[in-house]
């Protein structure tokens, strides 16, 4: 299986009708790619806090039709990233009125195969934490050679919910992300702990450039279910493009059987 993880260059200076034509250029550039991903929130910037509100669209809205058609032109499966979204505008979401960092999954004919909204918030009371919804349902997506497990940047930080992704039958872990600079040891160090820990694959897709002022890490990283870096991108824009064998999930958890090993979580404590 081949992917492509895009981590795409975000600065404050470019419109976002202009990010949009950009990334679904690069998007068409990786046909002949099994699954193709973008980062967090890239049309906005995931720091750029003030414009959440004021470009927010539905799950329907321009990005979904500009990335759908991507998708299709390329023929690829495509986590699109994140957008920030306006709920209610689409027949399906809850009709609040809030805004959710939700991602956006594409089959290779342009349908819309699964929508996460993310349910760790960063920001301690600010920013993300206070303008946007918490979602509260789990995401996999079954595609022809893995089942893509779905998180969002600061949900790398909470174990738990990759468990209870591997426990639903994810394979393969996709993670978009806005995630700084100045916590990128973080960043590697997380994404090799999620793969080891669940033996499963790990796609975890950055940002390059500048969000409102805050420096992105860049270094999109992809590693097997052994913790091997399989491929890691610089600090710039770039297309990092990985080939991997699904199989190795099952043959690594065969080999060394420790989720057979679980005892918490598997049922409700006893008092």
């Amino acid at each position: 299986m081949r992917a492509s993880l895009i981590q795409f260059r975000v600065d404050d200076d470019e419109s976002v009708e202009s990010r949009r034509r950009r990334a679904a250029s690069l998007v068409r550039d990786q046909a002949g790619v099994d699954l193709v991903v973008l980062p967090e929130l890239w049309t906005t910037g995931a720091f750029a806090y003030e414009r959440f509100e004021t470009d927010a669209e539905p799950v329907d809205g321009p990005t979904c039709e500009a990335m759908a058609k991507a998708a299709s032109d390329a023929g690829v499966w495509l986590h699109a990233g994140s957008i920030p979204e306006r709920s209610g505008s689409d027949g399906g979401s809850t009709d609040d009125g809030r805004l959710y960092n939700t991602s956006l999954i594409f089959s290779p004919s342009g349908e819309l195969a699964g929508v996460y909204r993310k349910i760790h918030r960063f920001g301690f009371d600010q920013g993300e934490a206070v303008l946007m919804g918490a979602g509260s349902e789990l995401v996999t997506v079954r595609l022809p050679e893995t089942t893509v497990g779905v998180a969002t940047c600061y949900d790398l930080r909470f174990p738990e919910m990759f468990r209870s992704l591997v426990d639903a039958g994810a394979e393969t872990l996709v993670i978009p992300a806005g995630w700084p600079e100045r916590r990128r040891p973080h960043w590697t160090l997380l994404a090799r702990a999620r793969a080891v820990e669940n033996q499963a694959y790990v796609l975890a897709c950055g940002t390059a450039g500048t969000h409102a002022g805050v420096p992105q890490a860049g270094h999109s990283i992809v590693v097997d279910p052994w913790g091997e870096v399989l491929a890691e991108a610089g600090a710039g824009e770039e297309v990092l493009t990985v080939e991997f064998d699904p199989a190795k999930v099952a043959t690594t958890r065969e080999q060394f059987p420790a989720l057979k090993d679980r005892v918490l979580g598997l049922e409700p404590p006893r008092h």
